[in-house]
């Protein structure tokens, strides 16, 4: 991932969805938005992905507001716009409308360039059964993970 070690994770996206397939997008951020983030001020547990119209937007992603900035500081739950290639875009859109599926950000980082980028996943709902299995899976690797110590 990023070199500067810069990575805000989603721990809830593995435990409430399939996560089926990733995908990198960058963010259009303002100058405050991405000072915010290399403090690692920002949030994405409760972000979810959109569509509007034929651009896809990251919603109710928290970055906190920068302390050293003046008056011209950013709100904090707006909605930014994620940039993927064309094909990528009418992929997912289609992926969505059809068959019941979600985009939600898994990983959010700065890459080697510098750059804030967002993984999201396409991902379909857990049922409450699925979810009680991945907690009985988690504490049998725990107790497998303690033996080996």
């Amino acid at each position: 991932m990023g070199s500067s070690g810069i990575e805000i994770k989603n721990k809830k996206a593995s435990f409430e969805y399939f996560l089926v397939e990733e995908y990198t997008a960058g963010i259009v951020l303002t100058g405050t938005e991405i000072k915010s983030i290399r403090a690692g001020k920002a949030s994405i547990n409760e972000a979810y992905c959109a569509f509007s119209g034929q651009e896809l937007f990251v919603r109710n992603m928290h970055i906190s507001p920068y302390s050293h900035a003046s008056f011209a500081n950013h709100e904090p739950k707006r909605e930014r716009k994620l940039l993927l290639t064309a094909r990528e875009l009418k992929k997912l859109k289609t992926r969505i409308e059809e068959r019941g599926y979600t985009l939600v950000p898994v990983l959010l980082y700065i890459n080697e360039k510098g750059l804030a980028k967002l993984d999201i996943a396409l991902a379909k709902g857990k049922k409450k059964y699925d979810k009680r299995e991945t907690i009985k899976e988690k504490d049998i690797q725990r107790d497998l993970d303690r033996r080996d110590l």
